[in-house]
């Protein structure tokens, strides 16, 4: 690289004037402008930080320095990063400088170069941690960034063993100066990709509801939330009917453990803000006076935001970080909000979405329903009265042939009759049974009799890998009290389950006739479960024998 102009060297430093002996002056320029090009040429904030340091350290000829960069909102310093001390060292620091006293403090609260020959020797000096290593000669100056301090570099120990120059202050000012704008344009390069990571996730959440594909809605909005936050846990938040809100749901990198369940009670000063639908900010949850939760101490900066669409609260989303973990950015504050927001719509969108899917089926079950009442078994039922009156017609003819001795009732075709009669009122039967659970809403709690037997036959469905086939006579409903029809499910469930682990059954017969009498002649109801799985020797069920399957058979008085 060529030395610049003499004219130009003479304008950068107003000590030479021009004419006069610029030799001192040009030397530096060269390791300036690469000082300046290095550190503005990269977009990623913390290595043009390091940059920065590392050029200050070289353009001086210190051998140790750092950056301090402020923290806005707490005071003191945010970040710490050094240059020149090796890691051996800077690992007996227990505790880096917080900024907050000694000659740090000094440069935080004035914002102003300082210089000095022997740090030592002011009285500001303090704090300094006994494994630090020993300096004397000293350079602050700040780094501002928009007519805002960003932070300090601090420069110790010129090389040679003498003080730093007025030069050396001048050349640091310019580098940091220059680093500003680096500095800003790396500050706005970070919030941009950041921002373009909270709408992608959004976004991402938006679709992962609205297309069905997430199987828990709450926790594909926490887990997602937890990670573009930079979170140790990502928990939501419900109200109760008591008045205060419950975790229902819970997002963490390890287990969860007790969060989810953890209420925050009536009465508490953050609940009221959080029923509101208001934002909540918390620089330490174990320490701030309005967080009551008993897993408070587990965290530190965090901040709860309402899940709020169409003035309805669906809950809140809470994003703690760890202790001593950073406090959310004014900018992260605001992505977080935009982002809680846009699930909370996601959410009633696909709320509403599920409900008209599901209004779907049950308006398609009615139909079904309907068309099975008005055809199938209409007709069944006329074919059952055609059968039986030729039942009796038949045998009617067959009276009369008997008196004038020309021969008799064919009782083959009669018996073949007689069980057509049955199959045909047994089909009835089930077909009434498949409209009245085709009429029950499918993810709620039957409220009959015969819905809960149904829900057991079905439960055990899943198991046998087929339905059994039920049965109701009589009016079960109205008939049956709730304490027998707790002990006849009771028996249900074991015949069922006896039922399961026999080899070879292939089909259940469950029949629950609420007209059988006891032998006593009182009105009683009848349960009777029948399955044709092998019998593994006498009396190991009621049947005909080997083969015949087995029949369970269960009364009670009403």
């Amino acid at each position: 690289m060529t030395d610049p102009d003499p004219d130009l060297d003479s304008a950068t430093d107003p000590a030479h004037p021009p004419g006069g002996d610029h030799s001192r002056a040009r030397r530096p320029l060269p390791r300036l402008l690469e000082a300046v090009l290095r550190v503005g040429s990269d977009l990623d904030l913390p290595a043009t930080l390091q940059r920065l340091v590392d050029g200050a350290a070289e353009l001086t000829g210190a051998r140790y320095a750092a950056l301090g960069v402020l923290d806005a909102g707490r005071g003191g310093l945010a970040e710490f990063r050094t240059a020149g001390l090796p890691e051996a060292e800077r690992a007996r620091i227990t505790h880096p400088p917080d900024g907050r006293r000694g000659l740090l403090g000094a440069l935080v609260r004035e914002a102003a170069p300082l210089r000095l020959t022997d740090l030592t020797a002011d009285p500001r000096s303090c704090g300094v941690p006994p494994e630090h290593p020993e300096m004397h000669s000293f350079l602050g100056v700040p780094v501002c960034v928009r007519d805002e301090v960003f932070g300090n570099l601090y420069l110790t120990e010129k090389l040679g063993g003498g003080p730093f120059t007025d030069e050396d202050e001048q050349l640091v000012r310019v580098l940091a100066a220059q680093a500003g704008i680096a500095i800003g344009n790396a500050r706005l390069y970070e919030t941009a990709r950041r921002r373009e990571r909270w709408i992608e996730g959004a976004a991402a959440v938006t679709t992962a509801l609205l297309t069905g594909e997430a199987a828990d809605a709450l926790m594909t909005v926490a887990e997602r939330a937890r990670v573009l936050a930079d979170a140790s846990a990502a928990v939501i938040l419900q109200p109760t009917d008591e008045g205060g809100m419950e975790i229902v749901t819970a997002s963490t990198l390890d287990d969860p453990g007790d969060l989810v369940g953890t209420t925050i009670e009536p009465g508490s000063a953050v609940l009221e803000q959080l029923l509101g639908g208001q934002p909540v900010f918390v620089e330490d949850s174990a320490t701030d006076a309005r967080m009551t939760t008993r897993v408070r101490h587990r965290f530190g900066p965090s901040m709860l935001l309402p899940l709020q669409a169409g003035g309805r609260l669906i809950g809140t989303l809470a994003l703690p970080r760890r202790p001593g973990d950073p406090p959310y950015t004014s900018v992260e504050r605001l992505l977080a909000a935009q982002f809680a927001s846009q699930a909370a719509l996601a959410l009633v969108l696909a709320d509403a979405q599920q409900g008209r899917e599901r209004l779907a089926v049950f308006e398609d079950r009615d139909r079904i329903a309907r068309d099975l009442h008005d055809l199938v078994v209409q007709r069944l039922f006329a074919t059952g009265m055609m059968l039986e009156s030729t039942q009796r017609r038949g045998a009617g003819d067959a009276g009369r042939d008997e008196g004038r001795n020309e021969g008799r009732r064919d009782e083959a075709v009669d018996a073949l009759l007689g069980r057509a009669v049955d199959e045909l009122q047994a089909t009835i039967q089930e077909v009434r049974t498949a409209i009245f659970a085709l009429q029950q809403p499918p993810a709620d709690a039957p409220t009959t009799f015969r819905g809960r037997v149904l829900r057991e036959t079905a439960g055990a469905a899943a198991v046998l890998g087929f339905q059994p086939s039920v049965r109701f006579t009589g009016p079960v409903d109205t008939s049956v009290p709730d304490p027998v029809g707790a002990r006849l499910l009771a028996a249900l469930r074991r015949a069922l389950a006896a039922a399961s682990r026999r080899p070879g059954t292939a089909r259940i017969t469950v029949t629950v006739d609420a007209t059988a009498p006891l032998p006593d002649g009182r009105p009683g109801v009848r349960l009777t479960v029948y399955d044709d799985g092998e019998v593994e020797g006498e009396g190991a069920g009621v049947g005909e024998g080997a083969g015949a399957g087995t029949t369970v058979t269960w009364r009670s008085p009403l």
